[in-house]
Order: structure tokens, then C-alpha cells, then sequence
């Protein structure tokens, strides 16, 4: 009767946290909203010298409430997972602990409860409050994106990184410390800062031909930029010719299903060899 009354209780417990189609589950996500974007403000609010003299101590005890709750709700969502493990390690379990973690540690480390600012990451929830599934979706689509061109993305970066580190040590060597270019890492980030065209301006060349260098750093740099639209062009023509139908076939003689891909041998549909 004790197991029974227990299951009964986790049960319960798992419908309003987990749940988001009850009435009860829904009205603990919009508050856990509400509670998260408060402790991102008192969080805030509290990085501001003049309202932290004065009310520090509200905004610390508000803090703590913040974090009591968050921590309740943790052991509760650990307590009534189906399988806790499983919640434990993932995306949002690992986010859920370590929004409550900076809190802790700021007992012994100052100034690391601002790192509770991770706890925005939660928001993310918003998506299946209001029924924003399909977006998820995406999300995970374009992940797929990222792991398919991880090759390519890897080469790009490693590129651009040879070429910085390149064109960094050249500044170094040509302008040197009389012109800010006091070393290499501090030229390399002048090199990155030229090449994203950011500039901000702290540091530039004075000579001519480190201005020479630093006109072909920003050339290279669109150059880059224009390569990437391009390809991206190329990669969308290819994909619209798979999708068009094969030559001389409109439609799959056995069950008449068009929009037949490019050199298709069987048919999605019946699976008729054509």
C-alpha cells in the first residue's frame, strides 16, 4: 500500500513538472518562466554598483529564494523522472543542475553566483509551453547540418586560422612594438579583427607596407565571404536537380506517383522498378 501511495505520489508529481498538456502542468511551466526571468533580473540588478549598495541584501535574499526553489525543483524532477538517469545527463537536465550550482559556490568564491545567468537557458521550454515543437525540430534539423559539414567547417576554420597566424606574425615582424604591435598573439588578434571586418581601431598599421598587408588581410576576408554565398548557390542547384524528375518519366507506370527524383531506379511509392 506504502509502494503504491508512493508511485501515485511520483505519478502526480511527474504530470505537473514534466507535463505540459494538463491544466496544472502548464500553469507550473508559465510560473518556472516567471521565476527564472525574475532571478535573471535580480541577478542583473545586482551587477549595478548604486542599486546593489542599497538594496543588496533584498536582492541577496532574493537570490537564495530563487535558488531554494530551483534546487526543490530539481530533487522533485530527479524523484518523479520515468528514468532519472536519463534526465540526469541530459540537455536540460545538465542545465537545470548547473543553473543552481553558482549560487553554492558563491559561498566560497566570490562573484561566481553570475553565472547563474545560465539559467536563461531554460527559456527554452518556452517552445513546448506554446506548442513551438516544429521549431524544435529545426533545431535538431540544423544540428544534423553541422555534423554532416563538420569536415568542411573544420577545414574553413583551420584556414582562416593559418591565415591570421600568418599575417599576424608579418604584422609583427614589419610594424612592431613602436606601432601597438607588441607581440604576436596581440597581432593575431588584429589580424582576426581586420579579417571579420570589425576593426575596432586600437590598433593599426603605420607603414606602407604593413598597410599593404592589411588592405589584402580585408580582401582575403570578403573574398571569403563571396566563396561561401557561392557555394551555397552551388549546393542549392544541385539539390533542386535531384529533385527534378528523371528524363522522359513523369510518373511511375505501376502507381502513377510523380515528383520523381533525379535518377531514380524504383519507386517511394510501390516500389515498381522503372
Amino acid at each position: 500500500m506504502k509502494d503504491r501511495d508512493t508511485t501515485d505520489l511520483q505519478n502526480k508529481i511527474h504530470e505537473i513538472i514534466f507535463g505540459h498538456t494538463t491544466i496544472a502542468g502548464k500553469t507550473f511551466d508559465i510560473i518556472l518562466l516567471l521565476f527564472i526571468l525574475s532571478s535573471v533580473a535580480v541577478l542583473m540588478l545586482d551587477s549595478v554598483g548604486s542599486i546593489a549598495m542599497s538594496y543588496g541584501k533584498l536582492l541577496h535574499g532574493l537570490e537564495w529564494g530563487f535558488t531554494i526553489f530551483f534546487s526543490a525543483e530539481y530533487i522533485l524532477r530527479v524523484y518523479s523522472a520515468r528514468n532519472p538517469l536519463k534526465y540526469i545527463i541530459s540537455f536540460f537536465g545538465i542545465i537545470d543542475l548547473l543553473s543552481i550550482i553558482p549560487t553554492y559556490l558563491g559561498i566560497f568564491m566570490t562573484g561566481s553566483h553570475y553565472l547563474q545567468t545560465i539559467r536563461t537557458f531554460r527559456l527554452l521550454r518556452v517552445f513546448r509551453i506554446l506548442g513551438l515543437s516544429t521549431y524544435v525540430g529545426q533545431a535538431t534539423a540544423l544540428m544534423e547540418g553541422f555534423k554532416q559539414n563538420r569536415q568542411k567547417i573544420i577545414v574553413f576554420f583551420g584556414v582562416v586560422l593559418s591565415i591570421n597566424i600568418l599575417i599576424g606574425t608579418l604584422m609583427f615582424l614589419i610594424e612592431g612594438p613602436e606601432h601597438g604591435f607588441t607581440s604576436i598573439p596581440r597581432s593575431i588578434y588584429w589580424a582576426i579583427v581586420t579579417m571579420t571586418t570589425v576593426g575596432y581601431g586600437d590598433i593599426a598599421p603605420q607603414t606602407t607596407l604593413g598597410q599593404a598587408i592589411a588592405a589584402f588581410a580585408m580582401i582575403i576576408a570578403y573574398a571569403i565571404i563571396a566563396t561561401g554565398i557561392v557555394s551555397l548557390n552551388i549546393q542549392g542547384s544541385q539539390d533542386k536537380n535531384k529533385t527534378e524528375p528523371q528524363e522522359g518519366l513523369d510518373k511511375c507506370n505501376s502507381c502513377e506517383k510523380t515528383a520523381l527524383e533525379y535518377k531514380q531506379k524504383f519507386c517511394s511509392n510501390c516500389g515498381n522498378k522503372f
